[in-house]
Protein backbone atom coordinates (compact mmCIF):
# COMPACT_ATOMS: atom_id res chain seq x y z
CA UNK A 1 0.00 0.00 0.00
CA UNK A 2 2.55 2.29 0.84
CA UNK A 3 4.60 1.71 -2.45
CA UNK A 4 1.34 2.57 -4.13
CA UNK A 5 1.18 6.16 -2.22
CA UNK A 6 4.70 6.55 -3.37
CA UNK A 7 4.18 5.73 -6.98
CA UNK A 8 0.62 8.01 -7.30
CA UNK A 9 2.62 11.04 -5.44
CA UNK A 10 5.53 10.57 -8.36
CA UNK A 11 3.74 10.98 -10.88
CA UNK A 12 1.49 13.47 -9.64
CA UNK A 13 4.25 15.82 -8.84
CA UNK A 14 5.93 14.81 -12.12
CA UNK A 15 2.72 15.76 -14.32
CA UNK A 16 2.35 19.11 -11.88
CA UNK A 17 6.00 20.13 -12.34
CA UNK A 18 5.68 20.27 -16.18
CA UNK A 19 2.51 21.62 -15.81
CA UNK A 20 4.25 24.48 -13.54
CA UNK A 21 7.16 25.10 -15.68
CA UNK A 22 4.84 25.85 -18.83
CA UNK A 23 3.24 28.23 -16.85
CA UNK A 24 6.29 29.83 -15.39
CA UNK A 25 7.69 31.00 -18.63
CA UNK A 26 3.86 32.66 -19.62
CA UNK A 27 2.08 35.37 -18.63
CA UNK A 28 -0.97 33.06 -18.33
CA UNK A 29 -1.87 30.24 -16.84
CA UNK A 30 -4.68 27.29 -17.12
CA UNK A 31 -5.26 26.26 -13.65
CA UNK A 32 -4.46 27.80 -10.17
CA UNK A 33 -4.66 26.30 -6.57
CA UNK A 34 -4.65 28.94 -3.64
CA UNK A 35 -6.54 31.41 -0.93
CA UNK A 36 -8.42 34.41 -0.57
CA UNK A 37 -8.53 36.49 2.05
CA UNK A 38 -11.47 38.66 2.92
CA UNK A 39 -13.00 39.00 6.56
CA UNK A 40 -12.34 35.38 6.72
CA UNK A 41 -10.28 33.28 4.17
CA UNK A 42 -10.91 30.64 1.79
CA UNK A 43 -9.66 28.64 -0.62
CA UNK A 44 -9.69 29.03 -4.00
CA UNK A 45 -9.29 26.49 -7.55
CA UNK A 46 -9.68 28.63 -10.84
CA UNK A 47 -9.83 26.88 -13.98
CA UNK A 48 -9.82 28.39 -17.73
CA UNK A 49 -12.01 26.29 -19.71
CA UNK A 50 -11.99 28.11 -23.47
CA UNK A 51 -10.46 31.24 -24.37
CA UNK A 52 -11.07 33.81 -21.71
CA UNK A 53 -13.78 31.65 -19.93
CA UNK A 54 -12.73 30.32 -16.75
CA UNK A 55 -14.66 28.78 -13.64
CA UNK A 56 -13.51 29.51 -10.05
CA UNK A 57 -14.64 27.54 -6.89
CA UNK A 58 -14.16 29.31 -3.69
CA UNK A 59 -14.32 26.96 0.29
CA UNK A 60 -15.18 29.83 2.92
CA UNK A 61 -14.62 28.61 6.15
CA UNK A 62 -16.71 31.99 7.64
CA UNK A 63 -19.13 32.79 10.47
CA UNK A 64 -19.20 29.46 12.63
CA UNK A 65 -19.75 27.61 9.07
CA UNK A 66 -18.85 26.89 5.44
CA UNK A 67 -19.43 28.33 2.42
CA UNK A 68 -18.91 27.27 -0.92
CA UNK A 69 -19.60 29.51 -4.41
CA UNK A 70 -19.16 28.49 -7.77
CA UNK A 71 -17.97 31.62 -10.18
CA UNK A 72 -18.28 31.79 -14.05
CA UNK A 73 -15.92 34.28 -14.96
CA UNK A 74 -15.48 36.01 -18.41
CA UNK A 75 -11.98 37.63 -18.40
CA UNK A 76 -10.83 40.21 -20.76
CA UNK A 77 -7.13 41.93 -21.54
CA UNK A 78 -5.50 45.31 -20.99
CA UNK A 79 -3.71 46.06 -24.42
CA UNK A 80 -0.29 47.95 -22.84
CA UNK A 81 -0.27 45.50 -19.72
CA UNK A 82 0.89 41.78 -20.16
CA UNK A 83 -0.29 39.17 -17.52
CA UNK A 84 -2.90 41.76 -16.71
CA UNK A 85 -6.94 40.76 -16.57
CA UNK A 86 -10.17 42.23 -15.85
CA UNK A 87 -12.98 39.48 -14.98
CA UNK A 88 -17.12 39.84 -14.52
CA UNK A 89 -19.42 37.14 -13.89
CA UNK A 90 -21.94 35.15 -11.93
CA UNK A 91 -22.36 32.44 -9.62
CA UNK A 92 -24.27 31.05 -6.57
CA UNK A 93 -23.14 29.81 -3.41
CA UNK A 94 -24.64 27.33 -0.66
CA UNK A 95 -23.87 28.37 3.11
CA UNK A 96 -23.71 25.97 6.22
CA UNK A 97 -23.88 28.27 9.22
CA UNK A 98 -24.69 28.55 12.97
CA UNK A 99 -23.58 32.06 14.65
CA UNK A 100 -25.55 34.63 16.17
CA UNK A 101 -25.46 38.29 14.26
CA UNK A 102 -24.84 41.44 15.06
CA UNK A 103 -28.80 41.62 16.47
CA UNK A 104 -28.53 38.52 18.56
CA UNK A 105 -30.42 36.72 15.56
CA UNK A 106 -29.65 32.64 15.34
CA UNK A 107 -28.52 31.54 12.40
CA UNK A 108 -28.78 28.40 11.54
CA UNK A 109 -29.31 26.32 8.41
CA UNK A 110 -28.39 25.84 5.15
CA UNK A 111 -28.77 28.55 3.09
CA UNK A 112 -28.25 29.23 -0.96
CA UNK A 113 -27.78 32.40 -2.81
CA UNK A 114 -26.89 34.26 -5.64
CA UNK A 115 -23.60 35.87 -6.67
CA UNK A 116 -21.23 38.12 -8.95
CA UNK A 117 -17.65 39.49 -9.32
CA UNK A 118 -15.76 41.86 -10.46
CA UNK A 119 -12.18 41.94 -10.76
CA UNK A 120 -8.14 42.07 -11.88
CA UNK A 121 -6.16 39.03 -12.05
CA UNK A 122 -2.34 39.34 -12.96
CA UNK A 123 -0.18 36.94 -13.51
CA UNK A 124 3.87 37.03 -13.00
CA UNK A 125 5.82 36.03 -15.86
CA UNK A 126 8.75 33.88 -14.67
CA UNK A 127 6.89 32.86 -11.45
CA UNK A 128 4.05 30.35 -11.28
CA UNK A 129 1.82 32.75 -9.31
CA UNK A 130 -1.23 34.67 -9.61
CA UNK A 131 -3.31 37.71 -7.83
CA UNK A 132 -6.35 38.68 -7.69
CA UNK A 133 -8.44 41.15 -6.16
CA UNK A 134 -12.17 41.69 -6.72
CA UNK A 135 -15.31 42.29 -5.19
CA UNK A 136 -18.28 39.66 -4.89
CA UNK A 137 -21.68 40.78 -4.35
CA UNK A 138 -24.43 38.38 -3.14
CA UNK A 139 -27.60 37.70 -2.57
CA UNK A 140 -28.47 35.32 0.04
CA UNK A 141 -32.19 33.38 0.55
CA UNK A 142 -34.31 32.74 3.77
CA UNK A 143 -34.41 34.41 7.30
CA UNK A 144 -32.27 37.27 8.22
CA UNK A 145 -30.09 36.96 5.32
CA UNK A 146 -30.01 39.33 2.07
CA UNK A 147 -27.72 41.47 0.25
CA UNK A 148 -24.35 41.02 0.73
CA UNK A 149 -20.99 42.02 -0.59
CA UNK A 150 -17.39 41.26 0.24
CA UNK A 151 -13.68 42.11 -1.45
CA UNK A 152 -11.03 39.21 -1.62
CA UNK A 153 -7.08 39.21 -2.34
CA UNK A 154 -6.02 35.76 -3.58
CA UNK A 155 -2.86 34.64 -3.93
CA UNK A 156 -2.88 31.30 -6.17
CA UNK A 157 -0.52 28.70 -7.60
CA UNK A 158 -0.12 28.32 -11.01
CA UNK A 159 -0.36 25.18 -13.06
Amino acid sequence: MRKVFLLSVTICLFFLSNAQSRSTHSSSYRSALGVKFWDGAGISFKHFFQGNNAGEFIGYFWNHGFRLTGLYEIHGNFADAQGLKWYIGPGAHVGFYDYYDHHDNHIDGTFFGIDGVLGLDYKFKGAPINVSIDWQPSFEFGDYVGFEHYGGIGVRYTF
